[in-house]
């Protein structure tokens, strides 16, 4: 697992976006088969929306043939509604590069049969070639998607039960009341992220310095979901300095020594 600690949010996300254009190019010099993006929702990836978006614009990387898969979204929630992820992902990013929306991918929180939609996402994963990267953010928690604390590290897409805490942290989404909030979603597994070629995971802030902290120096457990990036072969975690806050002086030492070159 690498770990890349910049001064800032709007570096440690512009050094992402910038990261997924390259690989996106990358493969498109080597073959024609489509690119296979999982992307995130939340705070965390707007950043790095943004640039993604500016990079599309001056035309460095080209989405047309780009399919993503988003990680989760609310059960029971329309998805026109405000705080639906497919609005989310609308408003923040598609609509804004040159994708085909036949190649986008959002789980169905309103499907007949849940279990079914999350078999049959499983399925469109694989039908596309597998992931090449998936971005992800992480929670105070440790939680990646809507892997809660706890959740099996060779879960697949599935329905989760929210925990008291993320209800509480995603209110304010939902006006600061906490019973707007969908107690249920359909989420990727761990085990799903970690099938991706690439992970990234951005940590930005100093309420993410513990799960930071757990997921570089703390034993491989289900207890933080973020432990299971230290797995990967080509897991990336993104921080800035307020998020690497609580790590040992020479773990924050001996990464920001190794990945010097590459902060830039």
């Amino acid at each position: 697992m690498r770990l890349l600690i910049h001064e800032n949010q709007e570096k440690g996300s512009a050094w992402a976006a910038k990261y997924i254009a390259d690989a996106i190019n990358r493969k498109a010099a080597e073959t024609s088969a489509p690119f296979v993006l999982g992307l995130p929702t939340g705070s965390t990836p707007l950043g790095t929306y943004k640039e993604l978006i500016r990079l599309n614009k001056e035309g460095y990387v080209s989405f047309a043939n780009v399919i993503t898969f988003n990680m989760d979204e609310y059960v029971g929630l329309p998805e026109e509604h405000p705080q639906s992820y497919h609005t989310f992902m609308w408003e923040n990013f598609f609509s804004h590069i040159d994708i085909n929306p036949a190649n986008v991918n959002i789980l169905n929180g309103n499907a007949e049969d849940l279990e079914k939609e999350c078999e049959d996402y499983e399925k469109r994963i694989e039908g596309a070639g597998g992931i090449d990267l998936f971005l992800g953010g992480v929670g105070e928690d440790g939680h990646i998607a809507f892997n809660e604390p706890y959740s099996s590290m060779s879960s697949r897409t599935r329905v989760k039960t929210l925990t008291e805490d993320t209800i509480i942290v995603n209110s304010r989404f939902f006006g600061g009341d906490v019973n707007q909030v969908p107690k249920l979603a359909l989420t990727v597994g761990v085990a799903t992220i970690l099938s991706a070629t690439e992970v990234i995971i951005l940590a930005f802030g100093p309420k993410k310095a513990r799960a930071v902290k757990e997921g570089v120096e703390g034993a491989y457990s289900h207890t933080w979901t973020i432990t299971g990036l230290q797995t990967h072969r080509h897991g990336i975690l993104v921080a800035d300095e307020p998020a690497a806050g609580e790590l040992k002086v020479n773990t924050y030492k001996y990464f920001k020594d190794i990945e010097q070159a590459h902060l830039k």
